[in-house]
């Protein structure tokens, strides 16, 4: 465990004593000397996102700080390639496009993008104020291995590419005014993911400075013990490291900040730090009439942490947490802050769609806002590590996350995954997840992994054991799970040999397993349970056993959006077509999510509404299907169905309608006559189903309780294409090049009804302080660039991503496409 050690109180952060001890003996006098004494210690952390160079290829020598990297582009992080157009070479694929490849090596499962090698080089020079000072730089996520070096000395390397990782610069740092280079290699080789993975820094840099007497990376961790309305208990627990050569007696000052920045409390400590040592202070605090955190008030606290050597303040760090109490029972269920609470859950990749894997702020927190509008509460980080922005997004926002550490351990999933890795690097890397993430209020569960291969072997079970216990001595706050599925990697093994997966969990995951749920309780009494993954199609089931039995705390939908890679696992066919798991070339996108790859509602989110109470009523039409054919939906997947009332060319055919309520029967009219009326009952999974044949016009279901009408909803035929329309998400954003705009490019007729059949090429154009980051669309099997400034809609709809450049000022976004009166939107930035 001496590993684990290391890894608890600074990441494998190593400092060598050598060669900073004559800076030790300036610093003491330093710490005495009264022109020294400050309140504000200097500037701790600062981006190290900016000015990038990059080259896609492999670069002999990239590492020495005399190559000549001039010619390489230059680009800000987060960045993915992987999500770039491929460079055009004599020996490309005639038929690959934009990123897309039919010879990627992960095909279907990385939806035929590629990896390769990518290097990053930074030039950068120290400021005045951070002589004598400790540099250390932190990556919050480098897909993947990756290797680094600071002025030719390589500084080490790390494989996972889904965990945070540094490294200390000291010691091979120039002096003031010299320029330094930081050169990192990544490797993204072979088939070493099921999902698309994305390629590079694709995540935040942070360059940390710091006195040699400070707190460690992740080293102040806050926990609330006792929660109530009237009052609660904070603890604040700070690490302190002492790099000089003799012993320092230090205070830890803690002030505790309430959700509008204001003082609530403030405690001293003393403690005497040994010489190359490390000391723990805990702090408590009682904080009168808290203001909780959940859900529905995402309200944040911070803990502000200063180390004082005499009246010199050393160091400082702000925690940011929030206060809440999460228990867990067989009877109870999930109760927050003392209250039941069922869990809405997703499953969530970490791809931002057109952006690829780069995890720019803005992209991370709309992902949260679009699925916490939908109606989930909850969210798995499947099956990997989120970005730190993505989860402080979900604690600004009201989320709650079950943060999992692997999709593999020993045994792997494909032939160069991370289980070459594992058994060197797990200790740090779930120790890189825990320590960096326990301060979250929207962090309830920690998982240790999916699907593993040996997750009832007797080796897959000490690991279990294993891991389970290293968390919960970083964290013991929350319950460890995991993600268990059925035996159909294990020949002649059924559902009784999973009993051994589940001894070193506290909550028990099930992958589509609802219908388990009531004989392992029988069997089972004390285990609590959640459905780690689900059908979209099983949506009610699991519900209703959400609702009715407490052991079940939720269920999350695989997946609560649509992601890059494992190509058409949701996917509807004809009868004559051939099955499978997913789809092949041209398919690069899963398409079994509830909102798709730009963030729309698809048909199985609307049923999802009527399941989670949050709709009373939703009509859906099948798209016309060739006569004498039906339709297979895989398991993923959802009938091809569309809010449309708009099929020119089906004139007098039959079309099959879909009114999905919970009211006790649905009236259908076309163009105010009456259909037929359905009742709604037990068996019919909240649908009453149609013939009607096509007619252009306006289709009406009306919903009906004790025969009297309490919902309806229309839908109305368009007409012809026209126009474009382009609705910005935010009219005004900030000059910083983590914000974004998302903006909807729509078809719409005369009448501004959107034309949900019209695939027209839309060009886009911009001027002003910012540029097209990225153009997209929902369909899952129409590979095209997501950065040129052309996409073809589909149903109706496309998306424009804009992000600032420079300064502030006004962007004019413009849309054209042939036949089509064109749009403009206005964006300020400020």
């Amino acid at each position: 465990m001496a590993k684990l050690a290391l890894c608890r109180n600074a990441m494998a952060f190593h400092y060598s004593m050598k060669s900073l001890r004559m800076v030790f003996l300036v610093l003491i006098a330093l710490a005495v000397w009264p022109g020294a004494a400050s309140e504000i210690p200097p500037r701790r952390q600062q981006s190290f996102d900016a000015n990038w160079r990059f080259h896609r290829g492999d670069a002999p020598g990239a590492e020495e700080s005399t190559f000549d990297d001039s010619a390489w582009r230059l680009l800000d992080l987060p960045h993915d390639w992987s999500i770039e157009d491929i460079p055009k070479t004599a020996n490309d694929t005639p038929s690959s496009v934009g990123p897309f490849s039919p010879d990627s090596p992960g095909g279907t499962g990385t939806g035929y993008t590629l990896g390769g090698i990518g290097w990053y080089r930074k030039h950068f020079a120290l400021e005045p104020g951070n002589a004598n000072r400790l540099v250390s730089v932190l990556f919050d996520g480098v897909y993947m291995d990756a290797d680094v070096w600071l002025n030719g000395h390589h500084l080490g390397n790390h494989p996972y590419g889904y965990t945070a990782f540094g490294f200390d610069l000291t010691p091979h740092l120039r002096p003031l005014g010299e320029t330094n280079v930081l050169a990192v290699r990544v490797r993204n080789l072979g088939k070493n993911s099921r999902w698309y993975s994305g390629s590079g820094i694709y995540r935040h840099v942070t360059l940390t400075v710091t006195d040699p007497l400070h707190i460690p990376q992740w080293g102040v961790y806050v926990t609330t013990p006792k929660v109530t309305d009237t009052g609660a208990t904070i603890n604040v627990k700070t690490m302190m490291e002492n790099g000089l050569g003799t012993t320092a007696p230090l205070a830890v000052q803690t002030r505790i900040l309430g959700p509008n920045g204001r003082r609530i409390k403030t405690a001293t400590s003393q403690a005497s730090v040994e010489a190359g040592g490390k000391t723990e202070v805990s702090q408590a605090f009682e904080i009168p009439s808290p203001a909780l955190w959940s859900p529905d008030t995402p309200r944040l606290y911070q803990a502000e942490v200063t180390l004082l050597l005499g009246s010199r303040a050393v160091d400082r760090v702000t925690a940011t947490f929030g206060i809440r109490e999460v228990r867990f029972g067989v009877q109870s269920g999930l109760t927050l802050n003392g209250k039941p609470l069922k869990l809405k859950g997703g499953c969530v990749h970490h791809d931002n769609g057109p952006l690829g894997a780069a995890a720019i702020d803005r992209a991370e927190e709309r992902r949260v806002q679009l699925l916490k509008a939908s109606g989930f509460n909850a969210i798995r980080t499947s099956h990997n590590p989120p970005s730190t922005a993505f989860l402080e997004a979900c604690d600004r926002l009201g989320m709650l996350v079950i943060d999992e550490a692997f999709d593999c351990w020993e045994r792997g999933k494909n032939p160069e995954d991370y289980h070459r890795f594992f058994k060197d690097w797990w200790e740090r890397d779930l120790a890189a997840m825990v320590l960096r993430d326990r301060n979250h209020p929207s962090v309830i569960l920690w998982s240790i992994g999916n699907e593993i291969p040996e997750r009832a072997e007797p080796s897959g079970v000490a690991i279990a054991e294993r891991l389970s216990g290293t968390v919960k001595q970083m964290d013991a706050t929350r319950p460890v799970t995991a993600a268990i599925c059925s035996f159909w990697d294990h020949p002649g093994w059924t559902w009784s040999n999973s009993v051994p997966a589940f001894s070193s969990l506290d909550v028990g995951g099930y992958n589509y397993l609802e219908g388990e749920y009531a004989g392992d309780h029988a069997k089972f009494p004390s285990r609590i349970m959640v459905g780690t993954e689900s059908y979209p199609r099983a949506a009610l089931a699991c519900w209703n056993a959400v609702e009715t039995d407490p052991w079940v705390l939720g269920d999350f939908v695989w997946t609560a959006l649509d992601y890059l890679g494992e190509a058409g696992i949701g996917h509807s066919r004809l009868d004559n077509e051939p099955g499978g798991f997913g789809r092949s070339w041209p398919w690069f996108n899963a398409y079994c999510g509830d909102l798709d790859l730009c963030g729309f509602k698809k048909a199985q989110s609307l049923y999802r509404d009527v399941v989670w109470r949050q709709s009373p009523l939703e009509i859906l039409v099948h798209t016309p299907l060739a006569t004498g054919r039906t339709e297979h939906v895989s398991d993923w997947g959802w009938p091809d169905e569309l809010p449309c009332w708009t099929w020119p060319g089906e004139e007098g055919k039959p079309l099959q309608v879909v009114v999905y309520s919970r009211c006790q029967t649905v009236r259908l009219e076309l163009n105010g006559k009456e259909i037929a009326t359905r009742t709604i009952g037990p068996d019919s999974k909240l649908a009453a189903r149609f013939e009607v044949p096509y007619a252009p016009g306006e289709l009406r279901a009306v919903g009906l309780t004790d025969r009297r009408q309490v919902a309806s909803q229309t839908l109305q035929t368009a007409d012809s294409p026209r126009r474009l329309r382009l609705l910005a998400d935010r009219s005004t954003i900030r000059a910083n090049r983590n914000d974004l705009c998302y903006v909807t490019a729509e078809i719409t007729d005369d009448h501004g009804r959107l034309v949900p059949t019209a695939a027209l090429s839309v060009r886009f154009s911009l001027s002003g302080p910012g540029e097209l980051a990225a153009v997209g669309s929902a369909n899952p099997k129409l590979p095209e660039s997501f950065r040129g400034p052309t996409r073809t809609t589909f149903h109706g709809r496309g998306l424009a991503i804009v992000r600032p450049v420079g300064g502030p000022g006004t962007v004019l976004l413009q849309a054209e496409a042939d036949g089509l009166k064109s749009a403009a939107v206005r964006i300020r930035i400020r």
